[in-house]
């Protein structure tokens, strides 16, 4: 129930009220909190169904009268055919804990960007772990879109990789399209995650840069060699996917959106002007109010992933991201990178 997370109810409220294959309503399971609203302390699932307003995280727009926040996560997935998955990617486990078993014959559609990790040599996504312990099929839906921006009916695009028998296909399209937001299904799961979160991390690198006072020619690069990297990680583990995945709104129109407009390159941003002294707890409760920072996640998560994979020299940009966030190494080293090893 995050700003992303009631964007994109927005529009599932809006197209399941208009097409007839769906059922209308619309439940939101709301992390429970208080809110201040109106001189006094509220719960914010009551504001939220009282205004169909998210005063804390989307605050100024209003959600269609067909949703309605459920702060127990038992109950708000219960009776659900479709359950469309918006949290942090640390809070998989204990969700997934406290849910209890999806009804027979659900799917599930991940917005979840990052939460990869190493079994027996294979890197694992977070749509394998809600495959996994729910029992059925997990498509993923990722692309270059601003949560504020989406609420707001500006146009955008994105892409589902899919995970569905052809005839649903349409069906999950149908679920998130519309003229201000064009979806495009790929047969080609991993490439539409993965992009999805390594960009997080490119992210980083682009707002160290700012913190620099560096300029467009040097984002640009940043981009770039940002580009080339995610290419190359995603291919030594996933040989399969398609090229032209990367051209979808889940590749390179998602990593120059997050690079320009994005937390991830805001708070790095900040970072680099606090010159060292403030960590990226502190960052993130300051900037994002209750938001969770996803690039420093998965670039700790894709760490130890590279090491063991003899990746570092192949991927200069990712190890730098890493070494200026965790290994204080001096930030001007974005821009001191050493030439890629080619495999």
């Amino acid at each position: 129930s995050g700003n992303w997370g009631c964007a994109i109810t927005k529009i599932i409220a809006e197209n399941t009220a208009r097409h007839g294959d769906f059922q209308t309503d619309v439940t939101m399971w709301m992390f429970e909190e208080e809110v201040e609203h109106n001189g006094a302390k509220r719960k914010l699932s009551q504001v939220f169904n009282e205004s169909k307003e998210n005063v804390k995280y989307l605050p100024g727009i209003q959600l269609p009268s067909n949703v309605y926040a459920e702060p127990d996560v038992r109950k708000a997935v219960a009776d659900a055919d479709i359950m469309v998955w918006v949290i942090p990617h640390q809070f998989v486990p204990s969700t997934i804990e406290n849910m209890g078993n999806p009804k027979p014959g659900s799917v599930s559609i991940s917005l979840i960007k990052g939460g990869l990790e190493l079994e027996g040599g294979k890197l694992g996504l977070c749509s394998d772990v809600l495959r996994k312990s729910l029992g059925h099929n997990v498509s993923v839906l990722m692309g270059a879109n601003i949560a504020k921006e989406v609420a707001l009916g500006q146009f955008c695009e994105a892409t589902l990789g899919i995970d569905a028998p052809a005839e649903d296909t349409a069906r999950l399209v149908r679920l998130f399209d519309c003229p201000s937001f064009r979806v495009n299904a790929v047969d080609d799961i991993a490439g539409v995650e993965l992009c999805g979160g390594l960009k997080n991390i490119v992210a980083l690198g682009v707002g160290f840069c700012d913190g620099l006072g560096y300029g467009g020619n040097t984002k640009a690069a940043l981009i770039r060699i940002g580009l080339e990297e995610m290419i190359t990680f995603i291919r030594h583990f996933y040989p399969g996917v398609k090229d032209s995945t990367f051209l979808e709104s889940c590749g390179v129109a998602d990593l120059i959106t997050t690079c320009f407009g994005g937390r991830n390159r805001k708070c790095a941003e900040a970072f680099v002007r606090a010159k060292g002294g403030k960590p990226w707890e502190e960052i993130e409760r300051e900037l994002l109010g209750g938001q969770k920072l996803q690039g420093t996640l998965t670039a700790e998560e894709i760490w130890p992933v590279m090491k063991e994979h003899g990746l570092c020299e192949r991927l200069p940009l990712f190890t730098t991201i890493y070494q200026i966030a965790f290994e204080s190494k001096p930030p001007e080293s974005i821009v001191q990178l050493p030439q890629a090893v080619v495999a």
